[in-house]
């Protein structure tokens, strides 16, 4: 089992939102992804998101809250097998909710202490 990347995925008000990827993409000049290169719309009329790529498979990704898609923050941990880390954490005592499969990708799902919503999450073997 191996770790593969880290994203930190934040949602907050479209101006918030907006404003936080000008910081990343704009001042601190971070390359960011094309979104209609995966089938997302672009920010030509407004702002729809972002994604600024790191080394391997981490990245820090922005969107507008909206419906299916409330405030928040969250800790997504890039592993290459999603279900055997599933199996590993409920031998451990953990209950991790999934999983579900969207994007490419096989999703499980954890509250740690505090709150913070995290997930584990592997490229899905079609």
């Amino acid at each position: 089992m191996t770790v593969l990347g880290l994203r930190f995925c934040h949602v907050a008000a479209p101006e918030h939102a907006s404003a936080m990827a000008a910081i990343f993409g704009n001042g601190l000049a971070m390359p960011q992804l094309d979104l209609t290169k995966f089938g997302l719309p672009g920010n030509q009329d407004g702002f729809t998101g972002a994604i600024f790529p790191a080394a391997d498979n981490s990245w820090v990704e922005v969107w507008p809250e909206g419906e299916g898609m409330p405030s928040g923050t969250m800790l997504q941990v890039v592993v290459d097998d999603a279900d055997a880390y599933a199996a590993t954490a409920r031998a451990n005592g953990l209950e991790p909710s999934g999983p579900v499969d969207a994007h490419g990708e096989r999703i499980y799902y954890l509250s740690l202490p505090g709150g913070l919503p995290m997930s584990f999450q592997s490229r899905r073997a079609d």
